[in-house]
């Protein structure tokens, strides 16, 4: 990416940029007293933009928020709730996510169409209404624009998540400070096309919702899309981004001298996220990062390397710390992309154990070691072309089973 053009705030969340307030609290969706009911505000009509799961199967929010957005592009509120998914519960859930928007906007005096939906949880569950209406009425009163508003929303979209994930960057645009946080919910049902997780973008650039909407599928490819726990791909899959303008940059256009650096910052904010959410898949212990070079192109080495971390070979290998190298030349094999099989490359962090193909001699007590690690790199040069990728993943662990075992309990 060369030299980065953005500064990482290190305590920054959702509520960071210009214009935002959030806030969370418990509604009682949740059997434990965790936060699961959280929003998001806009202080001005923000451009926005999102991107959808592709289950055929797409939870009641998702077609609320798809309509919301089609009226222009713009949003004051994103209201979540967690614990319940309101995913295949027909025309009663259709109407309850729509109860859920009519009365966000009513608490906080704007349109409807100006509010989005999102759910996570059981799926074929109907909302207990009676709570979320509740939850919603004392919402506004929970707001605030401080890291306590953006750690209190954070909260109220876990599920089975065991840390909050959160990003946040400054870069410069027209001599102005910008600023792109982000916060995300995920750990398993985890296998984006997009996107597996519930994910949400806040920035004060200014920039119209048809290039926000470019942008965003754009960074989402390389970034949410390339991120896998379990393979499965879910129902209630949303990343919503919102753009308030207040920095007060001129327009942000493709040739705006400072588009590029924008677009750097959140690609670090998405790809952050989908890492963390990598890193926290469920019963993980180690974070995989597969980068894969030398690829015929972009898109096959993009294949190729999620193909690897989707291998539940591979993810057994690592959880075991077992250096066996063949598991991941079968992931190439397999991935239906162009291979030259004479002249793959594979190294386990820097410990070369192919090399054109060709097994060599290397300390087992050394990959062992570095197999025992929380980050595990799995380095793949095809020598072919040009192509690069890297995919974010994590290892397959006896929590794995006992926790979606257990899911609905």
């Amino acid at each position: 990416m060369g030299d980065k053009r953005y500064s990482i705030v290190q305590d920054g969340g959702v509520t960071t940029p210009k214009g935002f307030k959030a806030g969370g609290l418990h509604c009682g969706l949740k059997k434990t007293d965790r936060h699961d009911l959280g929003v998001i505000v806009c202080d001005v009509p923000a451009a926005a933009a999102a991107v959808y799961t592709t289950n055929l199967f797409q939870a009641a929010p998702l077609q609320v928020t798809r309509e919301a957005l089609g009226q222009g592009g713009v949003l004051r509120a994103v209201i979540v709730n967690s614990g319940n998914a309101n995913a295949c519960t027909g025309e009663q859930g259709e109407a309850d996510a729509r109860t859920m928007q009519a009365n966000m906007a009513e608490a906080l005096g704007v349109g409807k169409e100006h509010v989005a939906v999102a759910s996570t949880g059981v799926i074929g569950e109907l909302l207990k209404m009676d709570r979320v209406t509740s939850g919603i009425e004392k919402l506004p009163a929970r707001l605030r624009g401080d890291v306590q508003g953006s750690d209190d929303f954070c909260q109220a979209i876990l599920t089975t998540d065991l840390v909050k994930k959160v990003s946040c960057v400054t870069l410069t645009v027209d001599g102005q400070q910008v600023t792109i946080a982000g916060a995300a919910k995920g750990s398993g049902m985890i296998h984006p096309n997009m996107a597996t997780m519930l994910g949400f973008v806040t920035t004060d650039a200014r920039i119209g919702a048809p290039l926000l909407q470019e942008v965003l599928r754009e960074v989402t490819n390389v970034s949410f899309n390339m991120i896998t726990v379990d393979g499965d791909t879910s129902t209630n899959d949303m990343l919503v981004a919102m753009a308030s303008g207040l920095a007060e940059n001129s327009e942000l256009t493709r040739s705006h001298p400072d588009f590029a650096a924008f677009v750097d910052g959140l690609r670090h904010v998405c790809a952050e996220l989908a890492k963390a959410i990598a890193r926290d898949g469920e019963g993980a212990t180690k974070l995989i990062e597969t980068t894969v070079t030398g690829a015929a192109s972009d898109e096959a080495a993009q294949a190729i390397a999620k193909t690897i971390i989707g291998s539940s070979l591979v993810k057994s290998a690592v959880f075991g710390a077992d250096a066996n190298w063949g598991r991941i030349i079968a992931a190439v094999g397999r991935a239906g992309q162009p291979i030259n099989v004479g002249t793959v490359d594979i190294r386990l962090g820097d410990i070369l154990v192919l090399d054109q193909s060709r097994p060599i001699p290397f300390d087992e007590e050394i990959a062992l070691e570095y197999l025992k690690g929380d980050t595990v790199g799995i380095n793949v040069n095809l020598n072919m072309g040009s192509g690069q990728a890297t995919a974010w993943g994590c290892d397959l662990t006896y929590d794995y089973v006992r926790i979606n075992a257990a899911y609905r309990t």
